[in-house]
């Protein structure tokens, strides 16, 4: 048992939540075969609830007591609100292609690490669940379910266990973002000001000769820097303590232990020499260092916030209330409404300045709106009436009338929001190391200064404490622990402001490492919108028959063919029935009663017959039974920038690979245009999956680009893909990264990028190691006392972040 429950039993306090036991309690519950006393029947139940859960281990492992029962039981509004959503899961959800509900909460009374595992460990039980991961730094839950439960259960058990969770609101967010930062600025404050009164008594014992000062004054100042040193010690240094406590609990060796072991080292042995009225004291290193080390970790904070700017300005760029007119034509009153409320179908006014309340089209109005924050382009685009408006996007000009296509949930910012949620899970390979090698480098920090309290009492027993903390002090990894994730953050932040959204935290390292870059071809190296430039006939089925029938077919896919068929077709477009698509071959379906195919060579020979031998060698093909009817020749404009980024991978020393699902003609075509080596065409989805797997056997890192549509399997194959992904595509997207901007050019300045951080990285790491294999040496000889081991090491700390900062700018 804890040392929190050993001291619950023996100050007679509730073994949940640690009030006092009211007279004539007879509350109690069973944990590990031993009856603890509650206060109350709310704590009795809720204690219950975690052990009938299973999670006994919860007290064994926590570090402060849970929220007292009255807190755990369900408010009035609680009940209404999980009602709500109950019946309405839509407001705080979304539902996937596979049927799963996915949001995110904010989750409130988190204290330490065996919270995070309680409350993981806790949902994963409840029935429907299929995961829920909590992040301790950020209080975000990102929960998932099926419709054999509801979410209000889901909230109502964390309840049951003494938490409270919202919907992740970015505004809430951020306050307490401003909270935590109001927080740090008051003990940083209190640790400066100690530290400039302790100075004060400090400056005149260092200035004294022998004999010019009494004893009984200096033994004044002493007390006195005493006094003034306790606030520093009892307020501001709580955070290393916390921070050290609960590494301790969790069996592990954080940052925060030699700051902490250093930190009581050199006040307990100042407090020890001030009551035996001989020693060296150091208070005065003692709140200097405090004060050097909040300040290090201030600047880290602003940087943190500073660093993840644009996934904040993403986070909170969802409009919360809309103008809806009801009436539209006949009437023009708008009324402002949640805009959660929005419908497909619904009428809204966007006036100038507002954002967007989701994805509409544009019924009446010409103007320009500002898509930064969805694609990091900067200049504004000009829209006309028929124009889709993504949900997020700003109107400068004058006020437009849109209907709405997608509600507020499913817009695209909702989409890339809930994205965004998720992005930066995990974490890269080096970063993983980096974590490692510090927990291992404390513990040997620990053993070394130890060994070095040893020698010195041996040789010069009254330097031996003050060089013990010297070393303590001077050598925490701070530096180490910052030098990759504050490079990330800014690197991560700088590529969102330029349209690239990194969902996986290993993409920059993979990218930096890659040996081959595979590129699909229709919409990724050419626009993705192709035209029919001409049609052979066989037979005699007209020219606009042989398009009707071919748009028909194509009127429910998605893939940019279909809009070249939609757009060349003549007159009323015509319904086919019974359609069928086969990825990588084409579409079959009845048309007027009749079954034809569109595709390939070999698809539509399979039902027309062989094929004639005058028809072009490249081309799309329309067949009915027995009977070849036309083959369309189509072209798709190169993107403008899609040689400059070929080269510049050329030019890193990656090979190009050209994968498609179009002739071997027309892949090479487009090969030779832009330098590409190796092209192979005829691909369907299994066949590039098994090109990629087959370089990664040969060792090749490999790098996957392509629209997001059709390539699901091979992106989540290579080692780092991106999709050009918008609207309902970024939904379902299986890439690391997502260019939003729709612009090739943006994956070059990621590859960019990417080594940028690895240069970044690389520095902060060799300035971390040569700092501690200076600075270690120094302290171990008595070279440093130990405020200038606190300086040292505070300014270590300032330069890695201040040097990962550099990647913000763009």
């Amino acid at each position: 048992m804890s040392n929190v429950n050993s001291a619950t039993s023996a100050a007679e306090l509730c073994f949940h939540c640690g009030l006092p036991l009211p007279d004539g309690a007879s509350w109690s519950v069973h944990v590990a075969g031993v009856v603890q006393p509650c206060c109350c029947p709310g704590c009795a139940a809720v204690a219950g609830a975690i052990v009938a859960g299973g999670g006994e281990a919860y007290y064994s492992d926590r570090c402060d007591y849970a929220p007292t029962a009255p807190a755990a039981r369900l408010a009035p509004e609680d009940q209404i609100r999980f009602a709500l959503y109950d019946s309405e899961p839509q407001r705080l959800a979304a539902r996937g292609a596979d049927g799963v509900w996915e949001a995110v909460f904010s989750v409130e009374g988190i204290r330490c690490a065996a919270c995070t595992w309680l409350i993981e460990q806790h949902l994963a039980r409840q029935a429907g669940v299929r995961s829920a991961t909590l992040n301790v730094a950020t209080g975000r839950l990102y929960l998932r379910w099926d419709d054999t439960t509801r979410p209000g259960v889901l909230l109502e058990a964390l309840h049951a266990i003494g938490y409270r969770a919202y919907p992740y609101d970015a505004a809430r967010y951020a306050g307490q973002l401003e909270r935590e930062r109001k927080t740090l600025f008051r003990q940083l404050f209190v640790a400066g000001l100690s530290m400039m009164q302790v100075m004060m008594y400090a400056v005149p014992v260092y200035l004294a000769d022998d004999g010019t000062l009494d004893a009984s004054m200096e033994g004044l100042m002493r007390w006195a820097s005493l006094c003034l040193t306790l606030p520093a010690i009892f307020y501001s240094a709580r955070p290393f303590f916390g921070g050290a406590w609960a590494s301790l609990r969790r069996r592990s060796l954080g940052m925060d232990v030699p700051v902490a072991l250093g930190i009581a080292a050199a006040f307990a042995g100042s407090v020890i020499a001030t009551a035996r009225g001989a020693g060296d004291v150091y208070f005065d290193s003692v709140t200097m260092f405090i004060f050097l080390l909040l300040g290090s970790r201030y600047l880290e904070l602003g940087a943190r916030r500073k660093a993840a700017g644009a996934l904040d300005r993403l986070l909170q760029g969802a409009a919360e209330s809309a103008w809806r007119v009801a009436g539209y034509p006949h009437r023009r009153e708008p009324e402002l409404i949640p805009a959660s409320q929005l419908c497909t179908g619904d009428v809204v006014l966007i006036k100038s300045g507002e954002a967007v309340p989701a994805d509409c089209l544009l019924l009446e109005g010409e103007g320009a709106l500002d898509l930064s924050l969805l694609t990091g382009e900067s200049e504004p685009q000009r829209v006309h009436p028929g124009a889709d408006l993504p949900g997020g996007a700003v109107n400068r000009a004058q006020p437009l009338t849109a209907r709405v296509a997608r509600p507020a949930g499913d817009s695209t910012l909702a989409m890339l929001t809930r994205l965004a949620a998720r992005a930066g899970q995990g974490k890269p390979a080096l970063a993983l190391w980096a974590d490692k090698v510090a927990g291992w480098f404390v513990l040997a920090l620990l053993v070394f200064a130890a060994g070095v309290f040893v020698v010195w009492q041996l040789h010069d027993p009254a330097r031996a404490w003050p060089i013990a903390v010297a070393v303590l002090v001077v050598s925490c990894p701070c530096a180490l622990s910052l030098a990759m994730p504050t490079a990330l953050a800014a690197a991560t932040d700088a590529l969102l402001r330029k349209g690239v959204l990194v969902l996986r935290g290993h993409a920059l390292e993979t990218l930096e490492r890659t040996t081959h870059v595979v590129f699909d071809k229709t919409g990724t190296l050419t626009q993705g919108r192709p035209s029919v430039s001409r049609t052979f006939l066989v037979g005699a089925l007209r020219e606009d028959a042989a398009l009707q029938v071919a748009a028909a077919l194509e009127q429910s896919s998605a893939h940019p063919l279909a809009a070249a068929f939609l757009a060349a077709a003549p007159g009323k477009v015509l319904q086919a029935q019974n359609v069928a698509h086969y990825a990588g071959l084409g579409v079959e379906g009845d048309v007027g009663g009749v079954r034809f195919r569109l595709g390939s060579v070999d698809f539509v020979t399979g039902i027309a017959g062989e094929a004639p031998g005058h028809l072009p060698g490249a081309g799309v093909y329309l067949g009915t039974v027995e009977a070849w009817l036309a083959c369309f020749l189509l072209e798709d404009a190169l993107r403008p920038e899609a040689a400059d980024v070929v080269e510049r991978f050329r030019r890193l020393g990656k090979e190009v690979i050209l994968l498609s699902g179009d002739s071997e003609r027309a892949a090479r075509r487009v090969a030779d245009e832009l330098g590409i080596a190796t092209a192979i065409g005829g691909c369907l989805p299994e066949q590039k999956l098994e090109v990629v797997r087959s370089l990664q056997r040969e060792g090749a890192v490999v790098a996957m680009v392509g629209d997001g549509v059709n390539d699901a399997a091979v992106l989540h194959a290579a080692n780092v893909s991106f999709a050009l992904g918008s609207g309902a595509a970024l939904a379902q997207t299986h890439a690391d990264c997502v260019l939003l901007s729709g612009r090739l050019g943006a994956l070059a300045d990621a590859a960019d990028m990417a080594r940028r951080t690895s240069r970044v990285i690389r520095q902060n790491l060799a300035w971390a190691t040569l700092y501690n294999v200076a600075a270690i040496p120094a302290a171990a000889f008595g070279l440093l006392n130990p405020w200038l081991s606190g300086l040292g090491m505070s300014i270590s700390s300032a330069a890695v972040v201040l040097n990962a900062l550099r990647l913000r700018r763009v």
